[in-house]
């Protein structure tokens, strides 16, 4: 049976119509993946003489154990927001006569030889060869590792478990948040010395082995835990079951000030708020407006006023950057339904243009209390506002064009990488970096009046040529409108 899923699974890897077109992603999360194992190659080597050298009056091995605490809720809220339960496409098994049982212990012991289990490996076996290089104990330092290797696999089912129970809130990132939060607090302020007692616990591994049984109990217990969870969750009508609630209507009247295109603004706005995807993405517009703080108080930003251009773009565009990103796919549910319809193509985009124009707008009168740092910083964030109306609303429409990855609006929006491919990835480079190389350059050849007037006037000229590039944006979505549709219409 096992062997059956990983055929589906391999057939559906090199079969799926997002393949090629993700592959570019593919090769670049690969890059990321080998620097990391040797960051942590590096890591497992050096620690040692690291410690040693620096710390010659300590042990080195008592050193490592005394932050095993803080590597344990760094793994976990890094799992949280990266690491995802594999899963399958069993609906289709269900109707089979497979065992769900055996469906669920395969997704769960898939995840055993996830990349997040393998990476710390790669710090935990050099450190171990180097402490028995160094005289300690054989026997004792191979169960010390074997202990971290189970403590790893631990996290990795918590994981699943937290983010479980995380699902049911509308900010799904609070309560990990909230939890790793509660134990650093316990752990500095002395209430309870956790660091003290997850480094006695792996100090009592490594002196009396029997004790290692504790840790496979936990792990034991955590496995069985995931696996009834998901069980209960593996029905063909899962799916079909939603909550009761009062509905809830709005007065959108005002979007029929925008003539031909306030249907379609309507069901934007009722989209955005509506759906646990969308409307979860709503609360990084606080993020994106308090932006500023991070850099205005600081003096040493203060003296970068080329700086200020890409704070600007980023403050006055953050809907702009968080919407505008995945446009068509926000409407990959229903697009096929949406396209056999009779509209005009120009009308859908240009709803999307006025949505991300008006945001814009708001951004920018809500930033204006920064001018309390400084003048410099109101005009900064006015002209980059200007930017993103008549240029960035373009490069993001375009942009959209090559978008082939469906969402799905139910799930939440914080680290969720579904729906991101490589033109994500790659929008950044215009979006952001070309603004702030435009400005940086021109404020070292001129002044920073002259950098703010030059980026003001490509705004401007944006502005200007706006129904022309239009034109053009609406023939290529036109020209890709059947790729999309045939794309949507798969699970990514």
């Amino acid at each position: 049976m096992i062997k059956l899923f990983l055929s589906l699974e391999w057939k559906a890897f090199f079969r799926s119509a997002d393949f090629g077109k993700g592959l570019a992603l593919k090769v670049l999360m690969g890059f990321f993946a080998l620097y990391l194992v040797g960051m942590f190659l590096l890591i497992g080597i050096a620690v040692y003489p690291f410690l040693n050298d620096k710390f010659p009056d300590q042990n080195p091995f008592l050193t490592v154990n005394s932050f095993l605490f803080y590597w344990v809720l760094g793994d976990l809220v890094f799992r949280f927001f990266m690491q995802k339960l594999p899963v399958m496409s069993v609906k289709p098994l269900l109707t089979l006569p497979v065992k769900r049982s055996q469906i669920v212990n395969y997704v769960l012991r898939k995840s055993v030889f996830s990349f997040f289990n393998a990476l710390p490996l790669f710090a935990i076996i050099p450190f171990g060869i180097t402490l028995i290089f160094n005289d300690y104990p054989t026997t004792s330092v191979l169960f010390w590792m074997l202990a971290l290797i189970i403590t790893t696999l631990i996290i990795n089912f918590l994981n699943f478990i937290i983010e479980s129970f995380s699902t049911q809130y509308e900010l799904s990132f609070l309560p990990i948040i909230a939890l790793v939060v509660a134990l650093y607090a316990l752990d500095y302020f002395q209430i309870i010395s956790l660091s003290i007692l997850v480094s006695s616990g792996f100090q009592a591994i490594y002196n009396t082995p029997c004790f290692i049984v504790i840790l496979i109990a936990v792990l034991v217990g955590l496995y069985f835990f995931n696996f009834k969870l998901l069980k209960q969750k593996l029905f063909l009508d899962s799916g079909l079951k939603t909550k009761i609630k009062e509905v809830q209507t709005s007065n959108l009247d005002w979007t029929r000030n925008f003539g031909d295109v306030a249907p379609f603004m309507q069901l934007d706005l009722k989209l955005l708020w509506r759906n646990k995807r969308t409307r979860s993405s709503l609360w990084m517009l606080a993020m994106g407006l308090l932006y500023g703080l991070m850099f205005y108080p600081d003096q040493k930003y203060m003296e970068m006023p080329w700086m200020y251009a890409f704070v600007g773009i980023f403050v006055t565009g953050i809907f702009l950057i968080n919407f505008g990103q995945f446009i068509p796919a926000w409407d990959s549910g229903y697009y096929k339904l949406l396209m056999s319809q009779n509209i005009k193509y120009e009308n859908y985009l240009k709803s999307k243009f006025t949505l991300m124009t008006l945001s814009v707008i708001i951004l920018f009168v809500l930033s204006i209390p920064y001018v309390y740092f400084g003048w410099r910083i109101l005009l900064a964030q006015f002209v980059a506002a200007i930017y993103n109306i008549g240029v960035n609303t373009h490069v993001i429409l375009i942009g959209g064009s090559y978008n082939r990855k469906k969402i799905n609006l139910d799930q939440k929006a914080a680290f969720n990488f579904q729906g991101t491919g490589a033109v994500q990835w790659l929008i950044g480079i215009p979006l952001m970096f070309v603004p702030l190389a435009i400005f940086g350059i021109t404020y070292a050849i001129s002044s920073f009046e002259i950098a703010c007037l030059v980026l003001g006037l490509l705004g401007v000229i944006g502005i200007l040529l706006h129904q022309k590039i239009m034109t053009f944006i609406t023939n290529k979505y036109v020209n890709s409108k059947y790729k999309m549709i045939d794309a949507f219409d798969q699970d990514n």
